[in-house]
């Protein structure tokens, strides 16, 4: 029989603080989303809009343009911070995000590698995400299999993986004819600028299929962070574990690539975060997903308007985000080593 695990009144108070506080920001985003623009709505009116009432221009901006932008910023995000958790977890390394392992990269050069065939359906770019995002992880896992899948030895492999697929990905771009080149350059950033309707519904398929196995795999995942030998005496087999976890996250990033690009740090930062905020040992899944969510549609919302009417891509808030946010991780393991 399973202990029933209690948790302290005090603990579940700053938990539902946090739930409470992460969704106030993740609401906030969505409405700055459809609210804010060179077409100004009430949240009021927007949320008309989204019946259909009012009138036609407001409905057709709201509906067409500012609500798929809206949803693939919340999905997105959730997307990316599962994929990050998944790694990190699986790496048992903050620093082992997909992103940094450079399976982020890999999805994008698959994206690209479709491009140039002349490929330009959603399902085709995903196709392109998640072989070449299964390929680098493949790469990084084979290269640093003697070392282990633990410590820095993952994150040094994975760094030069992304290095050199950095370099093939100039080497594609170049051979792009000028429209497609410069469109992938932006891209390149990550951006959920010009997002459709279309990538609704593979994202948010992905994502429900992502979850339910995770959810049905998270209790061995958890067991995984206390080492392999540990997991395997409590029935846990981590090679296949590993393998599996990796398929899922690769497919996760991969999705998330090919409908915004390579949206960077929300897969490093998120599932770390709503660990420290959360106040869990392991890393919570659901709960990074949340975070992940919010952190994309708050950095998509600063994109959009901090150099109003010029739209920035949201890859370039959340790789400054993401900077100070490495920046102080990497300090506070030093200090914690010392």
């Amino acid at each position: 029989m399973t202990a029933i695990v209690r948790v302290p009144p005090r603990l579940r108070r700053r938990r539902l603080l946090a739930a409470v506080v992460v969704g106030g920001v993740l609401v906030a985003s969505v409405l700055g989303t459809l609210t804010l623009g060179d077409l100004g709505v009430t949240p009021a009116g927007a949320l008309a809009a989204l019946v259909g009432a009012g009138d036609a221009g407001t409905v057709l901006v709201v509906q067409q343009w500012r609500l798929p932008r809206a949803v693939l910023g919340i999905v997105v995000g959730a997307l990316l911070a599962l994929s990050g958790a998944l790694f990190q977890t699986v790496t048992r390394n903050p620093l082992g995000s997909p992103d940094i392992l450079g399976f982020s990269v890999g999805a994008f050069t698959g994206v690209l590698a479709v491009t140039l065939a002349g490929a330009t359906s959603v399902l085709a770019l995903t196709g392109g995400a998640i072989g070449g995002g299964l390929a680098a992880a493949v790469l990084v896992f084979v290269l640093c299999a003697r070392a282990g899948f633990g410590g820095v030895a993952v994150v040094l492999t994975g760094i030069g993986v992304s290095a050199m697929l950095a370099a093939v990905n100039v080497v594609l771009v170049v051979r792009l004819d000028d429209v497609r080149a410069r469109a992938a350059a932006v891209w390149a950033t990550g951006s959920l600028n010009g997002v459709s309707a279309d990538g609704i519904l593979p994202a948010v398929l992905s994502l429900a299929s992502g979850a339910l196995v995770i959810a049905a795999l998270a209790r061995s995942l958890h067991l995984l962070e206390f080492g392999d030998e540990r997991a395997t005496s409590l029935g846990v087999r981590p090679t296949w574990l590993r393998w599996a976890a990796m398929v899922i996250g690769v497919a996760l990033i991969a999705v998330a690539t090919a409908v915004a690009g390579p949206v960077g740090f929300i897969a490093l930062a998120a599932p770390q975060i709503a660990r420290r905020v959360w106040l869990t040992g392991t890393i919570p899944f659901a709960a990074s997903a949340f975070v992940g969510a919010a952190l994309l549609g708050a950095s998509d919302l600063i994109a959009s308007r901090a150099l109003a009417p010029v739209m920035l891509p949201t890859g370039l808030v959340t790789v400054c985000l993401g900077g100070v946010y490495l920046a102080w991780l990497l300090t506070s393991r030093e200090r914690t080593r010392r």
